[in-house]
């Protein structure tokens, strides 16, 4: 085990400015699966108070990339702001689809639901509520997400399926949760077996409270296919929050303001479940739809200059 303890870690999480916060936590590294040589890895947030008799709230987390890249950093800030907040935050990493392979994510499901499984049953010694865990993504790390919590199948052989691999909750950055032929994303690798992969093909009246941020502009999960699976899942019974973004592509969380306002909004999704309490310790930025993307922004910063 890779244990890293920083006990006065003082942290600026780089949200935006006059909104980042002073942070107290450890973080973990475990193993959490073996695939031939490779050990797969879990990151774990723990609030400073943290012990292991602790019955805490968790969300784990999937990173994005198109189930053929990407690295669990893209949701430290989130893990690490959480963890302030009283979570245990973790952050997963997982095989991605070999190259050459233009088949369904099969080890990506394999992984995710490993992942889950190994929390739960490691609950007690995490200090986590076994009937808290969230599951959040990007992407396809949002397909992950909801694929654990909506989604029977795709298991790793040598998981002990005993061990449920659901989740109690879902926080979800543009999604491809939708991978049928009718606006979904993916279809072309899942093919006709996108109801074994699609979270949007298998809402029930079991699935977990989700909310869900999109951008207006986003051109892989289209607005439509957002309010086509809310309204399943409210027709399920199932509650089901949406933030859409005027102007934001995809990825648009990946930068502030939209980082600090998208994490602000899941703070308080999560408040309302009780698994948080008081008001969210970040400030709400200021949104312009119609200000150009950071990387853009600096680009163009960069070009007058030179002029």
């Amino acid at each position: 085990m890779n244990l890293n303890l920083l006990s006065t870690l003082l942290l600026a999480l780089g949200f935006a400015a006059g909104a980042s916060v002073a942070a107290e936590f450890t973080t973990e590294t475990r193993v959490y699966k073996k695939v031939g040589d490779r050990e797969l890895h879990l990151h774990i947030e723990k609030p400073a108070a943290w012990k292991a008799a602790d019955q805490r709230p968790a969300i784990v987390f999937f990173f994005g990339g198109g189930w053929v890249g990407g690295t669990p950093t893209q949701f430290q800030g989130q893990s690490e702001y959480l963890a302030t907040r009283g979570m245990v935050g973790i952050r997963v990493e997982y095989r991605v689809i070999p190259k050459g392979d233009e088949g369904p994510p099969v080890v990506c499901c394999n992984d995710a639901k490993s992942a889950m499984r190994w929390v739960r049953a490691r609950a007690a010694e995490l200090g986590i509520d076994p009937q808290r865990i969230a599951a959040g993504g990007g992407s396809a790390g949002g397909h992950l997400a909801a694929f654990v919590g909506l989604v029977e199948g795709q298991d790793d052989p040598a998981d002990d399926l005993k061990i449920s691999p659901k989740t109690s909750a879902l926080v979800l950055f543009n999604p491809v949760f939708d991978n049928g032929p009718d606006g979904g994303w993916g279809a072309k690798r899942v093919g006709d077996r996108f109801k074994e992969f699609s979270p949007a093909h298998n809402v029930t009246a079991a699935a977990p409270p989700a909310i869900i941020f999109l951008g207006s502009k986003d051109a892989l999960i289209g607005v439509p296919v957002l309010e086509r699976f809310k309204a399943n899942m409210t027709k399920a019974g199932a509650r089901c929050e949406t933030h859409i973004y005027e102007g934001q592509a995809h990825g648009f969380f990946n930068q502030d303001p939209y980082k600090t306002a998208t994490l602000i909004e899941a703070d308080k999704f999560l408040a309302s479940l009780g698994w948080l309490k008081g008001d969210p310790t970040l400030a709400m930025p200021e949104l312009d739809p119609n200000a150009p993307a950071p990387a853009k922004a600096a680009k163009k910063k960069k070009k007058a200059a030179a002029q």
